[in-house]
């Protein structure tokens, strides 16, 4: 009985052994492959992405909280039951966010490739690299307030049995209730 305990325990330790060993190299190699990227901090779909006016997750606070997207709402238009004032007001809502996102991101990706520059030629500066970072924040905050305020703008031309239409063709379930309010703040 002692030695199959062992044997198991031994077993078990070889085996702990071997996953931390393959999780180890695994995490010791990251971004193993990134280094050849033109912009080491994106990816190329993230920079077609920038470049296109896509959202990539920014707007999901919005999403996820049933304020769904001019650009979703345009292709669920006929199972939502949208009016034709709704569906045009939504494409335009579709067209003046891309117009505005898509200048944001690009200035976004040239912002990283300077960045990146600047490392790659070993001549950044704290001060350029203050600079350079403050940048970058403030463009990837002025791009993901654009996603979310078209679909803020989005949601308020709907009714809330599109909204919570919408919410279920996403797959998302209906749409959440609002938080109960406490007796003493109805007084």
């Amino acid at each position: 009985m002692k030695s199959s305990v062992f044997s198991i325990t031994v077993w078990v330790m070889v085996v702990f052994a071997g996953l931390s060993s393959t999780a180890l190299a695994q995490s010791a190699q990251p971004y193993s492959g990134m280094q050849t990227r033109p912009i080491k901090a994106l990816s190329d779909q993230q920079v077609a992405d920038l470049k296109a006016g896509r959202g990539m997750g920014l707007a999901l606070a919005a999403e996820l909280n049933s304020y769904p997207g001019p650009s979703h709402l345009v292709e669920l238009s006929d199972q939502l039951g949208l009016t034709s004032e709704q569906l045009s007001s939504l494409k335009r809502m579709f067209d003046a966010m891309k117009a505005e996102t898509i200048p944001i991101g690009e200035n976004l990706v040239a912002q990283e490739q300077e960045l990146d520059r600047l490392f790659a030629e070993n001549v950044i500066s704290e001060q350029q690299l203050k600079e350079a970072t403050e940048n970058i924040g403030e463009t990837q905050g002025r791009l993901r307030n654009a996603h979310l305020r078209y679909h803020l703008q989005a949601r308020a031309i709907l009714q809330p049995s599109q909204t919570r239409r919408c919410a279920e063709l996403r797959g998302y379930g209906a749409e959440p209730q609002a938080p109960a309010h406490h007796k003493h703040n109805q007084e």
